[in-house]
C-alpha cells in the first residue's frame, strides 16, 4: 500500500491503520515520488491527498500503463475535490482523519480476499493439495483450474508457500485489461518505449525475482503475449517493451483458469504449444458442491471471522440453517459462500443465524432459491434451446468472466471486437437486459 501526500500525523495515523489491517505501507511525499515508488516496487493500493494533483497523478498512471487502484482522501476536503478525484479515476474517497473501519474496508474493496481454500478435509481436496505440495518444491508451472470461485489462486498459493521461495507471489490479473497495458505491466518498459512512459518501469516478471508469478485467468492474454510468455518459458529470459537487453527470468510461473484451455485451443484463441509448457502439471480444484461437509466448516469460518472484522458478537447457526448451507448447490462456489454468510452474520436479528437469515446477492432468501430452482447451479441442458439463446449466453458469460473487457472476450471467444460490438446492440435492440460494464 503506497500512502501519498497525506500530511503530518493524519499521514502517520493512516499508515498505522493500514498496517493493523495487515497492509505493507511505503509512503511518498509528492505525486512524483510516488511514480517513482511505483516504478521500482510491488504495490497493491495508492491512497492518495486530494489537496495534490490527483487529475494529473491519473493521468501520469494511464500514460506509463499502471492499473493500480487509487483511493482519494482528505482533510476536511471539499466535495467538488472529492468528484474531481473519483472523475479522474479514484476509485472512491476516503475522509481524514481515518477510522480503522474505512481502512479495513478500503483495503479490502481492492484487495481480494484470499479465500481459505484449505479448510476441509475432502478427499477431492485433499487430493489436490497433495499434488500442490508434492509439485511445489520444483520449478515446473502449474495450471490451476476450476469453476470461477472455487478457490484458485488460493491453490497456487499452497504451491508457493510449500516451495520455500524467499520471494513472494506476486498475482497479474490477465482479463479486463488492454494488451498493451498489460504488456507493460509483465514486462516493464523502457524510458520512451511509447507516449507517456517518461521513465524505466520494472514489470512484474522482473519484481518476482525467485518467487512465484500467478497468471489469473491466463485464457484471456491476446495472441502477443501468448507468444512473449511461450518464449520466456522456453528460454528464461525476456526484454521489457522498448528494450534490447535481456533480463533473466528467475520466478515460478503459475497459471489458472476457469476456462477449458483445450476447448480455447480448438477455437484458435488459445497457443497449443503454450497450453503444453503451462499445463506440464494441473491441479484441478473442486467445486464447493463436490466438497461434501466442507461447506459447513468453511461457513462456521466465515461467520467467526466475519463477525470479528465487523465487531459483532459471534453467532452459531441454526440446524435448519447448517442443512440448507450443505444442500444447496453454490455455483459461485467458496466466493458466494463467504458473501452469503457476510450477509447473514449482519442480517440475523436474533441470538442464532437462522435459515431465513441467509440471503442470496439479488435479495433472495437462499431457502426460496432451493425450493424453486433446485437444479439452478447445474449446467443447463442445450437440447431445447436455440443457437441464438446459447450464442448469446456464451457471449455475456465470457464478457462477465473477463470484467467487461470487449477485446479480451473477443479474444476468447474467436471473434472480431466489431462483432462483439454488434452482436451487444443486437442484445439491446431485442429487449435483453445487457448491464451497463459490458
Amino acid at each position: 500500500m503506497l500512502l501519498v501526500g497525506i500530511p503530518g500525523s493524519e499521514f502517520r495515523h493512516a499508515a498505522e491503520l493500514a498496517r493493523s489491517a495487515g497492509a505493507e505501507v511505503t509512503m511518498a511525499d509528492t505525486p512524483a515520488d510516488a511514480l517513482e515508488c511505483l516504478r521500482e516496487g510491488e504495490h497493491d493500493l495508492v491512497m492518495i491527498d486530494v489537496l495534490t494533483d490527483v487529475v494529473g497523478f491519473m493521468k501520469s498512471l494511464r500514460a506509463e500503463r499502471f492499473t493500480i487502484p487509487v483511493l482519494a482522501c482528505g482533510i476536511d476536503a471539499s466535495a467538488e475535490r472529492a468528484v474531481a478525484a473519483i472523475r479522474a479515476g479514484a476509485r472512491d474517497y476516503v475522509p481524514l482523519p481515518p477510522q480503522r473501519e474505512l481502512i479495513a474496508a478500503a483495503i479490502a474493496s481492492v484487495v481480494e480476499r484470499k479465500a481459505p481454500g484449505r479448510i476441509g478435509e475432502h478427499s477431492a481436496l485433499a487430493r489436490a493439495l497433495a499434488l500442490a505440495v508434492a509439485v511445489a518444491p520444483s520449478s515446473a508451472p502449474v495450471l490451476v483450474t476450476g469453476e470461477k470461485g472455487s478457490g484458485k489462486e488460493s491453490m497456487a498459493r499452497a504451491v508457493h508457500e510449500a516451495s520455500g521461495r524467499a520471494d513472494p507471489m506476486i498475482v497479474v490479473e490477465c482479463a479486463g485489461v488492454g494488451a498493451d497495458v498489460l504488456e507493460s505491466e509483465l514486462f516493464g518498459h523502457e524510458a520512451g518505449a511509447f507516449p507517456g512512459a517518461i521513465a524505466r518501469r520494472i514489470g512484474r516478471l522482473e519484481k518476482a525475482g525467485h518467487g512465484t508469478l500467478l497468471l489469473r485467468e491466463v485464457a484471456a492474454l491476446s495472441p502477443t503475449l501468448q507468444a512473449r510468455l511461450l518464449d520466456v518459458l522456453q528460454k528464461q529470459r525476456f526484454t521489457r517493451v522498448g528494450g534490447t537487453e535481456p533480463i533473466a527470468f528467475h520466478a515460478r510461473m503459475l497459471a489458472s483458469t476457469s476456462f477449458d484451455l483445450e476447448a480455447c485451443v480448438t477455437s484458435g484463441s488459445f497457443r497449443a504449444d503454450l497450453l503444453v509448457r503451462l499445463g506440464l502439471v494441473r491441479i484441478e480444484v473442486p467445486t464447493l458442491r463436490a466438497r461434501g461437509d466442507d461447506v459447513i466448516e468453511l461457513a462456521q469460518h466465515f461467520a467467526t471471522r466475519l463477525a470479528e472484522t465487523d465487531a459483532i458478537a459471534p453467532k452459531p447457526f441454526t440446524e435448519e440453517a447448517l442443512s440448507l448451507l450443505r444442500r444447496y448447490g453454490w455455483p459461485g462456489n467458496i466466493r458466494e459462500l463467504e458473501e452469503s454468510v457476510h450477509r447473514a452474520v449482519l442480517l440475523a436479528r436474533g441470538p442464532r443465524i437462522e435459515a431465513g437469515d441467509i440471503i442470496h446477492a439479488d435479495g433472495t432468501p437462499l431457502i426460496e432459491l432451493e425450493a424453486n430452482e433446485p437444479d439452478r447451479f447445474h449446467i443447463e441442458s442445450l437440447i431445447g434451446r436455440t443457437v441464438e439463446e446459447v450464442e448469446r449466453e456464451l457471449i455475456l458469460q465470457t464478457l462477465e468472466r473477463c470484467q467487461g473487457n470487449r477485446t479480451s472476450a473477443s479474444h476468447i471467444l474467436g471473434i472480431s471486437v466489431r462483432t462483439m460490438r454488434n452482436k451487444l446492440r443486437t442484445f439491446i435492440e431485442a429487449g435483453i437486459t445487457v448491464s451497463p460494464a459490458l
